[in-house]
């Protein structure tokens, strides 16, 4: 493994090996227009899952009424945090130009995390999918139809079944179990007891496992391979949850357009997303290099513990190293980012677009978490808080990675952007204690 490091990168195995926190800029960035050549989509797919969300938003409206006044459409605010920048300036003593803003994903309806991204666009394509093959629903219907008995009692002869740290499998759970598919939620040790008592209290099977994420995938795709009945939403490799995190940049475009903020060569936009297994981050990454080109660059944040994408990356072999390969332990209080072996299928597409990652210490995260209760009145779980040290990090490298993409003249016209992964379900007794879990 080591002979595939140059000597820089090598320093950044052995602090990682330390638990130590470290920032790495992709020396194998390449041109969107180059990087995005081998890419198995493009944004005719990306506007496909887009159509396809369009066509649910009749029946998410009809079954979920938080969504009614988005006419069933499930999207984010993205709002300016202008106190927490300046909380952040003080507690790290550092400076940094550009405004900041935060994606609050934390607050999406149905599930509360990016994960209602993905995880519910895929469901609805299979339930799609699925009725049109049965001639039971045609691309013209309204499909507030769905919502039917009929429907329900159709769905109920298939079961779908994913492997989750928490946030995949609760916006599966409850999506699948309100169109009245039977759901299985393989679930890792780190998963949080809250998460598993809100899926079942929704009719959602929990199987509970000792071991990490990738086990608890690994016996989610045994179940689905010996049930013809049975569909496995496979977050280490689905080309459908990919697209659907990929509509996220659409949306953005839009928002960035109706809040006048530019996104051109001189105002450049950065944007730091949490990263577990690498799919949503994954996805919104590559949907914001086709809508912004070499305008946006996108770093990934992983706990100390858990920096598995980074390694995947760092290193060239994907899926084939994890971070127990290097001595790390892969246990984290960002639950959401408890994944020690990344996504090989997402590390392979955004190796050459992606700008960089860092890692962040937890303690570090329960820190900011409070500080972003007390400056904007937000509560993020812990995990959602990775990206939020991250313009702080950059602008500390910015003698090597602002100057490796020629964004130091540009910084002060740049927009940062946090993105919010969960938070807004997390019970108050659970955010008090990490509120209160500060050094």
């Amino acid at each position: 493994m080591e002979s595939l490091l140059n000597a820089e990168s090598l320093v950044l195995l052995e602090k990682m090996k330390l638990l130590e926190e470290v920032f790495w800029f992709n020396p194998g960035i390449q041109t969107t227009h180059n990087g995005l050549k081998g890419s198995p989509f493009t944004l005719v797919d990306v506007q496909d899952a887009d159509e396809r969300l369009k066509r649910f938003a009749p029946y998410i409206a009809k079954v979920f009424p938080e969504t009614k006044s988005s006419n069933g459409i499930i999207e984010s605010n993205l709002i300016k945090i202008p106190a927490m920048k300046q909380k952040l300036v003080e507690i790290y003593n550092q400076a940094f130009l550009g405004d900041l803003w935060l994606k609050c994903d934390s607050h999406l309806p149905i599930a509360g995390s990016i994960k209602a991204r993905g995880g519910i666009y895929e469901v609805l394509k299979y339930a799609e999918d699925l009725a049109i093959e049965q001639k039971l629903l045609t691309l013209k219907d309204d499909y507030s139809i769905l919502a039917s008995e009929e429907f329900r009692r159709f769905f109920s002869q298939y079961t779908i079944a994913v492997g989750s740290t928490g946030n995949l499998g609760l916006s599966i759970g409850i999506m699948s179990a309100k169109l009245g598919f039977k759901v299985s939620v393989h679930m890792s040790a780190d998963a949080k007891q809250w998460k598993k008592d809100l899926l079942r209290s929704k009719g959602v099977r929990v199987i509970e496992y000792e071991a990490d994420y990738s086990k608890a995938v690994e016996e989610g795709r045994k179940q689905a391979e010996s049930d013809p009945l049975c569909y496995f939403v496979d977050d280490e490799n689905s080309p459908h949850l990919f697209l659907g995190y990929a509509v996220a940049a659409l949306r953005l475009q839009k928002q960035l357009k109706e809040l006048g903020i530019k996104v051109d060569e001189n105002h450049p936009l950065l944007v730091y997303l949490p990263c577990g297994v690498g799919g949503a981050p994954g996805g919104i990454t590559f949907g914001l290099k086709l809508i912004f080109q070499d305008h946006v660059h996108c770093f990934f944040a992983e706990p100390t513990h858990s920096p598995c994408m980074l390694l995947g990356l760092m290193t060239g072999l994907h899926e084939k190293i994890s971070v127990q390969d290097i001595g790390v332990d892969n246990i984290t209080a960002a639950d959401g980012l408890a994944v020690g072996r990344p996504s090989g299928f997402v590390g392979k597409i955004i190796q050459p677009i992606l700008s960089g990652a860092y890692t962040v210490r937890d303690q570090e995260l329960f820190t900011l978490l409070k500080n972003l209760v007390d400056t904007e009145e937000i509560k993020l779980e812990p995990s959602s808080l990775a990206g939020m040290i991250g313009p702080i990090r950059l602008w500390q490298e910015r003698n090597g990675g602002l100057r490796k993409y020629s964004l130091l003249e540009k910084i002060n016209h740049a927009s940062h952007i946090v993105w919010a992964t969960g938070g807004s379900m997390v019970p108050d007794e659970i955010m008090k204690q990490y509120y209160d879990n500060v050094e």
